[in-house]
């Protein structure tokens, strides 16, 4: 985010589906239809979600997972995503496919989550009937089981940028905000069906006993809900292509200057610095025959220019960043733990003893109860990403920032001062607060922030000194939702070693913490646009 993305080039492009940001008119107002039906692949997502939550950790421990190697599967996802995310997000701002710039990334991104699940459900099956030796046919299991996870959360952890970029591009402001309740309240709703499902004894009923195990009823419900929901959501709204602007400048027209792009615009190459906030359309047109389109792209996607965009972000997308890894951070601390939390502090059991023991019953039906406080979470999460709307009204994006991080850091630090399996589930509502203002409030902010250069730029004269250097959403939402990844290798790489150190109650605390000065954060230093 931030920054020139290269010197002045040779060709430059233009979506179609966005306006010109001097261009007051802006995309049509969406039909609610073509917003609820563009949200069903965050359903899908988070119905994946929920079934890999429930279902990841007992499919790991069936192909016997060494320990050792429980840190690799947990870290190798999140540390692929932060370093590589950011460069999905500027490739899919120059993505000249004629399907569009983000479509073609959520469909491959969509196809790797399958692909994922296929291995990590599946992969032990498959493998136990093709291999016959015990030790190879293990080898074999934990191998494909991992890449499965790995894949998986990769993929579910990518898609979220594009996703987010797409809704921007082909929405109006109004419809943006609007767009992202509906993610948030779809998100909630994935997420509870997905642990609904997780709760139901399959291997009771027939469909169990025809597909044959647990993994493989849950394999078959997540591939239909993720193909169903990701095939409306890629016809939800069209999207146009880029498109050559240098075709479009007639040869009378060639000798004259003309403005240099804003944030919706993009150069390639390089032949000579503008003066003046201009460039000369006959030097655009000559390079234009010495190079193709493709090697233009490839230009421009350099790592020297990704880092470039990513240091001279302006201050105020840092602070938000910034804030969105401490709500993550906090959010994660409590959630990846909580299960046990329950089963150990909450239930008083003991995991670690004989699987017929007393103690470890207990903490299975403490684990089994903490479930039920995820779906809590889940489905509040979906009822109070509604009730933002009316409140936005009210206390503002600055009001809900606020608040989600205050409460959430208030109801875990009662849970964590005061274990009960009531007063618990009843704060696990306030999990879903802080889950949907995550989903919504920020990426807010990124639509408001950019809808306030374009004004800017719209009302300022041309050549007016200004560079053209302005940031593409897909960068920017891939800059924002890698903050999600940096939160899980902080968690991962810290939280385990203090829970083997003091317990699970530690983590609840931690949440608490982190969460509270999130909250002066969000108040001091997050810039906020009316």
């Amino acid at each position: 985010m931030g920054g020139n993305v290269g010197q002045l080039g040779t060709h430059t492009c233009k979506s179609l589906a966005e306006d010109d940001p001097s261009d007051p008119v802006e995309p049509p107002r969406r039909p609610t239809g073509n917003l609820i039906m563009h949200s069903m692949a965050m359903l899908g997502r988070e119905f994946c979600y929920a079934v890999e939550a429930a279902y990841v950790t007992p499919v790991l421990l069936s192909v016997g997972l060494p320990r050792s190697l429980y840190s690799t599967v947990w870290l190798l996802s999140p540390i692929l995503g932060f370093l590589l995310q950011p460069v999905v997000g500027l490739a899919s701002d120059h993505c000249r496919a004629r399907w569009g710039r983000r479509r073609p990334y959520i469909l491959t991104l969509g196809i790797l989550m399958l692909s994922g699940m296929a291995l990590y459900l599946n992969g032990d099956a498959v493998v136990s009937a093709l291999i016959a030796d015990p030790r190879r046919k293990r080898i074999w299991a934990i191998t494909i089981t991992m890449i499965g996870v790995v894949t998986f959360d990769f993929a579910a952890d990518f898609i979220d940028g594009p996703i987010k970029a797409y809704l921007f591009d082909v929405c109006s402001h109004e419809d943006k905000e609007r767009g992202l309740h509906y993610h948030a309240l779809f998100t909630g709703l994935g997420g509870a069906l997905g642990y609904l499902l997780g709760a139901i004894d399959w291997a009771h009923l027939e469909i169990g006993r025809v597909l044959g195990t647990e993994f493989q009823v849950m394999f078959f419900f997540s591939a239909l809900v993720l193909t169903l929901c990701f095939s409306i959501h890629l016809c939800s709204i069209p999207e146009a292509p880029l498109r050559d602007v240098t075709k479009d400048i007639s040869p009378q027209q060639a000798p004259q200057d003309f403005p240099l792009s804003s944030d919706k615009m993009y150069q390639y190459g390089s032949i000579e610095k503008a003066k003046n906030g201009s460039v000369n359309p006959e030097l655009a047109l000559q390079g234009e025959k010495n190079k193709n389109p493709a090697e233009q792209t490839r230009k421009a996607m350099t790592v020297k220019s990704l880092l470039r965009a990513l240091v001279n972000m302006p201050p105020h997308y840092r602070c938000l960043c910034i804030s969105h890894l401490i709500g993550w951070t906090a959010f994660l601390s409590n959630m990846l733990f909580f299960t046990d939390f329950m089963g150990q502090i909450v239930y008083h059991g003991d995991p670690y003893g004989a699987h017929n023991s007393t103690e470890f019953l207990i903490y299975e039906r403490g684990v089994e109860i903490g479930c039920w406080g995820l779906c809590i979470n889940s489905v509040f999460s979906s009822l109070y990403s509604y009730l933002q709307k009316p409140l936005v009204t009210y206390i503002g994006l600055k009001g809900l920032y606020f608040m989600g991080y205050l409460l959430f850091g208030l109801g875990t630090g009662f849970i964590g001062l005061f274990p009960n399996v009531y007063s618990t589930l009843a704060l696990c509502t306030l999990f879903g607060v802080m889950s949907s203002t995550l989903y919504t409030v920020p990426f807010n902010l990124i639509a408001k922030y950019h809808r306030e250069e374009q004004e800017e730029k719209r009302h300022q004269a041309p050549g007016g000194g200004r560079d053209g250097g302005g940031r593409g959403q897909g960068l920017d939402c891939a800059v924002l939702t890698c903050m999600v990844q940096l939160a899980q290798i902080l968690v991962g790489g810290g939280l385990g070693f203090l829970v083997n150190k003091a317990g699970s109650v530690i983590v609840v605390i931690t949440a608490s913490a982190v969460a509270l000065v999130g909250c002066c954060f969000v108040a001091l230093f997050v810039r906020y646009v009316d």
